[in-house]
């Protein structure tokens, strides 16, 4: 992997089924969502569905742990491994939602920089143990006045993290304003290890200019491969040959919504289709944007409950589209 594409790890978002649709479009390196420290040493089910993976179609895979207790958060790295064997544990030192915040975790550490060195070397000390290393995330600072990504870095760095994902906000902002890519490429000029720019990568052009102007060693891509998961093999085909190759056409888009939702229908173990699909909805609304008739189908999907209801909203969906470009045509 010369420029890895990393899968950016979202909550609700990259669970097994979209992490193995990404891998299949080309992404380089996935990590799960987020599990609390409490939730892994709990051995709380739901927790476990979190960390589950299939060792074949998924790897290089990492977890990825919160918490503010270093002796918490090093026996839950432990159990993870003990569990699933994942190539790698990752830190988030980046989510900025209050939930988490309050908790000691995510963002909340990057003021606590003595805590927050505590946290990595206590879990790189047992990721070590078991050969397994410890990489992580962070954003640029708390807020505009207490920017320390570049101090952050070398922090961890020292405390023996291997790689460093770095999404370009402050906590402040969440996921508003624009990434600041200046202070990413400071903290990718400030360490020897790996750093991986995350944030407004939406397109390959994008990949490519951060590549060439961060002095990144990779990117992550997070809400672009939401709406089209296919960004990361046209990226791939950009880097390579300076070409960009077509997006897929509508009849290829719907063939992937369809497959994702059977895939979740069929993995779901609780609930049945009616909770797959309920739990779906958020992600179909992604699947649409751009297309035309946008907002006509998310309302239509935003009830949907069963494959049956999807496949008759592609099949009307591909029909008008078909009788509008050949209306078009005659005109």
């Amino acid at each position: 992997m010369s420029f890895p594409l990393f899968l950016a790890p979202m909550a609700g978002v990259t669970d097994v089924i979209f992490r193995q649709l990404c891998k299949e479009q080309g992404a380089d390196v996935l990590t799960t969502e987020f599990v609390s420290a409490d939730g892994i040493l709990h051995r709380n089910e739901r927790t476990r569905e979190y960390i589950e993976f299939d060792p074949a179609l998924e790897r290089p895979l990492g977890v990825q742990l919160f918490g503010g207790e270093p002796a918490r958060l090093a026996e839950a790295a432990r159990a993870v491994i003990d569990w699933v064997r994942p190539d790698f544990i990752d830190l988030n030192f980046g989510c900025p939602v209050n939930k988490v915040v309050s908790k000691n975790g995510g963002s909340s550490l990057l003021r606590d920089c003595p805590l927050l060195e505590r946290v990595a070397l206590a879990v790189v000390e047992a990721g070590s143990a078991a050969g397994v290393p410890v990489t992580a995330k962070i954003r640029i600072g708390w807020d505009e006045k207490s920017i320390n990504a570049p101090q952050v870095a070398r922090l961890l760095e020292n405390s023996g993290v291997q790689r460093l994902a770095v999404h370009g906000r402050t906590k402040a902002q969440g996921y508003s304003g624009e990434a600041n890519w200046d202070v990413i490429a400071e903290v990718a000029a400030a360490v020897k290890i790996p750093v991986i720019g995350n944030g407004d990568i939406a397109s390959a052009h994008d990949v490519k200019h951060r590549r060439d102007t961060a002095g990144v060693a990779g990117v992550m891509i997070g809400r672009a491969a939401m709406t089209a998961p296919w960004i990361f093999s046209q990226t791939k085909a950009y880097l390579a040959t300076g070409e960009m190759p077509p997006a897929p056409g509508l009849e290829e888009r719907w063939a992937m919504i369809l497959r994702h939702c059977r895939l979740a229908v069929a993995r779901r173990r609780h609930g049945g289709e009616r909770a797959a699909m309920s739990s779906m909805r958020a992600r179909l609304m992604a699947y649409t944007r751009g297309m035309e008739g946008g907002r006509n189908l998310r309302g239509q999907l935003s009830h949907v409950s069963s494959i049956t209801e999807m496949e008759d909203i592609a099949t009307r969906h591909l029909d008008e589209h078909k009788i509008a470009g050949e209306v078009a045509t005659l005109v």
